[in-house]
């Protein structure tokens, strides 16, 4: 999609705030696609260590009938400041994070299935994650784009 990607020297500063979500979801084995429109909001965590909590919530459309949808993961602080460590709500690793070049690939396997996930940040306001989930539960491609939201402030002070 782009060739120029955007250097993050701070992955948590960089997605504090309220994000537009705008996602598909192919379902390359039977066929369909779905849409997910909604916000994620970056907020910090109580528990004093410097990550976020990501909150996603939103309308998913799925042949046809709309439902809502959300989800909670949680951001920790890594190695370096632009990169984190991403844990799902109930506390389980789900992937690394590492934004230094703009650009990151992650793994993750979930039963027999494979989560291949790209991560590319464009500027400021606007990055997008693509998982090609593959095995012999899944085939999908699920493609999400963000868009800072007009008006979201809450960004860290990166000189912190």
């Amino acid at each position: 999609m782009n060739d120029a990607y955007y250097a993050v020297p701070d992955v948590l500063a960089y997605l504090a705030g309220e994000w537009t979500v705008e996602r598909t979801a192919q379902d390359l084995a039977g066929n369909a696609e779905g849409h997910f429109t909604g916000t994620t909001v970056f907020t910090p965590l109580d528990d004093g260590g410097g990550g976020l909590l990501h909150h996603e919530s939103g309308t998913f459309v799925w042949r046809g009938t709309a439902r809502p949808a959300e989800r909670t993961l949680r951001f920790l602080p890594g190695d370096d400041p632009a990169t984190a460590h991403v844990h799902f709500a109930d506390g389980r690793p789900f992937h690394d994070l590492d934004l230094r070049t703009g650009r990151h690939t992650a793994d993750h396997p979930c039963a027999l299935d494979l989560y291949r996930g790209e991560f590319e940040v464009y500027d400021e306001r606007r990055w997008r994650m693509r998982w090609r989930v593959a095995g012999p539960a899944k085939d999908l491609i699920l493609t999400t784009a963000y868009t800072r939201s007009a008006g979201s402030s809450d960004r860290r002070d990166r000189s912190a």
